[in-house]
This record gives structure tokens, sequence and C-alpha cells, in this order.
């Protein structure tokens, strides 16, 4: 894949590692505050920002290779689908018992982190496709 072919997927990813940084730094630094406004376990918010903050470095990392690395960016684009998945998931389950606001704020994260993942997947196609 070349550069120049991949500069919507490099955008895409550059977005995804800038808001997975910026929401696990949140999660991380402010699990105890969020806990009451969002009814979510400051545990789970501390441990799921905790996760965001490599996953971030490794989104970041792929974005900036000479070559996007076709394995990395399937890996990032899976990560998302199974992210977006897991946390409407976690909220019909009835494992958690979330505010208004919680829902809202999990539903639309996993909104935004579903439709980054389907443009990395376009991205992803269109860069193949330019490149071949």
């Amino acid at each position: 894949m070349t550069p120049s072919s991949s500069s919507f997927l490099r955008l895409v990813l550059a977005i995804d590692a800038i808001s997975s940084g910026a929401m696990g730094l949140l999660l991380a630094l402010a699990a105890g505050i969020l806990e009451p406004l969002l009814g979510l376990p400051a545990t789970l918010l501390d441990y799921a920002g905790v996760a965001l903050v490599p996953f971030a470095a490794l989104v970041a990392y792929v974005a900036t290779r000479h070559d996007l690395p076709r394995p990395g960016v399937w890996a990032i684009i899976v990560c998302n689908a199974v992210w977006a998945i897991d946390s409407i998931l976690m909220v019909l389950s009835g494992l958690v018992s979330p505010t208004a606001l919680g829902s809202m704020l999990v539903v639309a994260q996993a909104l935004f982190v579903a439709v980054l993942a389907a443009l990395e997947y376009v991205a992803l196609r269109q860069s193949t496709t330019v490149a071949a």
C-alpha cells in the first residue's frame, strides 16, 4: 500500500488514535468522578481507560508507518468492531446499571467507534484497490 493512496485511511486512523487516547485518559484519570454521573463502576471505567491508552498508541504507530501494514489496520478494525458490540451488549446485559447519561454515553461512543471501524474498512479497501 502506498502512502499517497492511503491519506484518507491515515486521517481516520489519526482520528481514532486521538479520540481513543483522549477517552482513555479521561476514563483513567476521572473514573471516580464519572462513576456517580454515569452509574458505571469506577473500576470498569478505569480499566477501560487503561486499555484505551496503549490501543491509541498502537493506532498512532500504525498510522505513521511509511507503508501502512494491512494486518495492523485489520487488527484495529476488528478491535473497534468488538469494542462497539461489547459496549452495547454491556448496557443491554443488565450487568451494569448506568444512569440515563451513562447509557447515552456508552451508546454514543459505541456508535462513534463503529463508524470509525466502518470508515477504516472502506478506506483500507479503497487504498488496496488504488495500490493494485
